[in-house]
């Protein structure tokens, strides 16, 4: 069963009763189609929503308790130790007598003064060790450099000159 429509141009079209049926089911179904395809990602992001919260609880729990033990180890380790009398071999039983002064005893203020220089020299070695891979880079380039003039015909000081070792 055929029916005319007008175009524009006045022409009959012949077209079949049932086809835009078919487009708007075609349509409909995949309209259909996206929507369930836009739910499940929606239900992906909420399940991943959902674990990075789980993530950020267990981090609010355990986070403060790890910072707490690890500032308590690094000021531990940069406490300075001294010998307390109680840390001294020797009797129990005597108390440390603070009136009577030794000859080699330390008194507060060099006490302090040890502990400085410690303190100090703890900062040069550290400071040092930081400054080891930079000394390496540099000693690494001063000797590519000798090893390229060893190459050359150029006349190199002895000194400059590096020994072979035979092993």
């Amino acid at each position: 069963m055929e029916t005319r429509r007008p175009n524009s141009i006045g022409a009959q079209q012949p077209e079949t009763l049932g086809q835009d049926d078919d487009d708007l089911s075609e349509s409909e179904s995949e309209s259909e189609e996206g929507i369930q395809e836009l739910e499940e990602e929606i239900r992906e992001l909420e399940q991943q929503v959902q674990q990075m919260a789980e993530k950020i609880v267990d981090f609010r729990t355990t986070l403060p308790g790890q910072l707490k033990t690890t500032l308590d180890s690094i000021l531990t380790a940069q406490r300075p130790l001294f010998d307390s009398p109680e840390s001294q071999p020797g009797c129990s039983n005597q108390p440390p007598t603070s009136d009577v002064e030794e000859p080699g005893a330390a008194l507060p203020g060099e006490v302090q003064k040890e502990a400085e220089k410690a303190q100090l020299l703890k900062q040069k070695i550290t400071s040092n060790a930081s400054a080891i891979p930079i000394v390496l880079n540099r000693m690494k380039e001063g000797m590519a450099k000798i090893d390229k003039l060893q190459s050359s015909n150029k006349v190199i000081h002895p000194a400059f000159k590096r020994g072979r070792t035979s092993r």
